[in-house]
């Protein structure tokens, strides 16, 4: 394993950095100009990045996470990361915990003998001892395998291609050859740039399943850590609290994106496991809807059902049986609903552009061009804007939403849920203003927006504290981007129903920017 993942890492570097290479070759036939100072600049700005990061992440982790650093951790686990320093010759990593009960673990910082490993309350309050020491197995992988340092050797080449397509953009030239090479290197620049950010998230999708596969090799039991990734990442199942493991008061590499780490879970268990039944039924949308596959793309982390899967393949050879078989057939194909969710989401814009383009070339008539491509952008904004919130809340539970396969971030299902307030949607943060809840099935991300920042951070910082642990009701809109979430409409608390703002003034700046539109074209 560790083999083929030497090879993987070299191979990418190797790519990356010929590309480089061949790239400022190629400047220098071209122009002969130097952009060195550029390249240089960019180079000592990540190294200089990566030599404190720690440092700065462990003030951050601190001031505004409130982690506690040196708190007394279960002893199954300190004997497990122990056993696993020793066989590896590396220092016992700093364990940092939130105590926040939003699932959320993931490590920082340069080599194995400086990193840290970071848990929330909700790690312990959710997994069993097994599955615990699964999920800190996978940070501990990223550590072993030098993820830290290897991810920031190759993420100096997309700057240094950035750098490059800066400095060619802003080259002086005094003839037609050296503009058209500097046209042509500017573009070389930047397509590049963008081949090599994905060629970096696929290394980093790579090195999610290695931490995989080195978690399993650590503890001998695949199905725990597939147990973990699904509670975690699909949340599709709690600990009953009679089991709670509680910690004693005595862009990091998590067991899941961090942008994604809104995470949910449902409890339903069967013989103190998951419901084969209720993990195929979250695994229709990432292995159906074709957006999945399109957020993936863009991700440093694999979708769960693959690492699922990737898992259980391994499992024959730990005398374990498969974590999951997905064998539910497909009752249609979804690529019309992502092709028409496509169009809608790119038509505002498309109108947009058109109407200023035959404005621009067909003056004669460009009063009746603006009216008219004006209110059919207006139009498909507003058919976008609606689709993504629909009408009609429906009572529902957080494992009936985790099933639906016809959802995305562009197409939404009104939905009213009622449930207690755990934690923030990003773990332990006194900024984040949204919130998780759990209801009777499991625990949703909320997004709470109101349309002023300042609202967003007061609500943060000081009432959403004082609803820790109180029941709440909320209508709003169901998506996944891909990770499921729920926008907030209104929420009731304590018998007070309070209203987010945002959608009114949205529907309110359609209806202005339509009126200002016709006044516009009645005057000119």
């Amino acid at each position: 394993m560790k083999k083929s993942l030497v090879g993987v890492s070299l191979l990418t570097i190797t790519c990356l950095y010929g590309l480089l290479s061949a790239v400022i070759i190629l400047i220098a036939l071209l122009t002969g100009q130097d952009i060195g100072l550029s390249i240089y600049i960019s180079i000592a700005m990540i190294i200089i990045q990566f030599l404190i990061a720690p440092w700065l992440t462990d003030l951050t982790m601190r001031w505004f996470y409130k982690a506690k650093f040196g708190e007394q951790i279960p002893d199954y686990l300190k004997e497990f990361i122990d056993s696993i320093c020793e066989k590896y010759n590396m220092k016992y990593p700093k364990i940092g915990i939130i105590h926040d009960g939003s699932p959320n673990a993931f490590t920082y910082g340069r080599f194995k003998n400086d990193a840290r490993i970071v848990l929330t309350d909700g790690i312990f309050n959710l997994l069993t001892e097994d599955e615990v020491k699964a999920v800190v197995a996978h940070e501990l992988g990223h550590v072993v395998h030098y993820d830290m340092l290897i991810m920031t050797a190759v993420q100096i080449v997309p700057l240094v291609f950035y750098a490059i397509y800066e400095a060619s953009t802003d080259m002086d030239v005094d003839d037609s050859d050296n503009a058209k090479a500097k046209v042509l290197i500017s573009a070389i620049a930047y397509i590049l740039y963008i081949i090599s950010q994905y060629l970096i998230l696929w290394l980093s999708r790579t090195r999610e399943y290695k931490a995989d596969a080195f978690s399993v090799d650590e503890t001998k039991k695949p199905s725990s850590l597939a147990e973990a990734l699904v509670k975690i990442g699909f949340g599709l199942s709690t600990t009953p609290k009679s089991t709670k493991h509680s910690v004693s008061k005595n862009n990091a590499l998590g067991i899941f994106d961090v942008k994604e780490s809104k995470s949910m879970t449902v409890c339903s268990l069967e013989n103190g496991k998951v419901s084969k039944d209720k993990i195929k039924n979250a695994m229709k949308w990432e292995l159906w809807n074709p957006w999945a596959k399109w957020y993936e793309l863009n991700s440093t982390h694999p979708l769960i059902s693959k690492r699922l899967e990737a898992i259980s393949l391994l499992a024959p050879n730990y005398n374990e049986e498969p974590y999951i078989k997905f064998d539910l057939v497909k009752p249609e194909s979804y690529v019309d609903d992502f092709i028409m969710e496509l169009m809608i989401l790119c038509l505002p814009t498309i109108a947009f552009i058109i109407t200023i383009v035959l404005a621009c070339y067909l003056k004669g008539s460009s009063k009746l061009i603006v009216l008219i491509g004006g209110i059919a952008t207006l139009t498909l904004s507003f058919i976008k804007f609606k689709l993504r919130h629909k009408s009609g809340y429906t009572k529902t539970t957080v494992s009936n939403l985790l099933g639906e396969v016809k959802v995305s971030d562009v197409t939404s299902i009104p939905c009213e849920l009622k449930g207690t307030i755990i934690g923030r949607g990003n773990p332990g943060c006194i900024f984040s203003e949204d919130f998780v809840i759990k209801d009777e099935t499991g625990i949703i991300f909320l997004d709470y927006n109101q349309p002023l920042y300042i609202i967003n951070k007061v609500f943060a910082l000081f009432k959403l504290p004082q609803n820790f642990d109180k029941e709440i009701t909320i209508k709003g809109w169901y998506r996944r981007s891909p990770v499921p979430y729920v926008e907030i409409y209104e929420m009731t608390i304590d018998g007070k129903t309070k209203k987010i703002w945002t959608y009114s003034l949205q529907i309110a700046l359609y209806i202005i920017l339509l009126i200002l539109l016709i006044i516009f074209i009645s005057i000119v």
